[in-house]
């Protein structure tokens, strides 16, 4: 009977540690902190174009940033005829994935879990964001690649 009671606190404190403490595979929340970026976003503007050279094109989206580090977007130009894109097809933009953010630098890296353009499936990609109030905009860290996503929060 001693011996029991002897194991029994031990046994208690080692179902504690290992009901308290994440698996080694998982990713903490201080890696998937999506901070300002949480919640459900409208495109108001996209402009594509060269470096320093941006215009308006007559998109229409959203996006949405969850606390548990994922995010998906979806945007569409009304013309259904558009030019397919790395990211569009048929002028449609849709595709999900995780997320993690780098506050110091303002970047994410989504990795694509799913997307209508499936060379997309797989990839990471980085973004630069900046929020203000209910305002975010999102840019690639080139500016070469010529875009900007302006988005209001809803």
């Amino acid at each position: 009977m001693k011996t029991k009671l002897k194991i029994a606190p031990l046994a208690l404190v080692l179902a504690l540690l290992v009901s308290t403490t994440p698996p080694l595979t998982q990713h903490s929340m201080a890696d998937r902190s999506t901070g300002p970026l949480v919640g459900t976003w409208r495109m108001t503007s996209l402009e594509v174009g060269t470096e320093g050279n941006l215009h308006p094109v007559p998109y229409s989206g959203q996006a949405v940033f969850t606390k548990s580090g994922t995010m998906s977007v979806q945007a569409m130009n009304p013309d259904p005829t558009a030019p397919d894109t790395p990211y569009t097809l048929n002028g449609y933009e849709a595709f999900y994935g995780t997320i993690t953010v780098d506050q110091a630098t303002r970047t994410f890296v989504v990795t694509v879990e799913s997307s209508l353009v499936r060379t997309l499936i797989g990839q990471r990609l980085t973004r630069v964001f900046a929020v203000k109030g209910d305002r975010l905009v999102l840019t690639p860290p080139d500016p070469a690649e010529g875009w900007r996503a302006t988005y209001e929060r809803i």
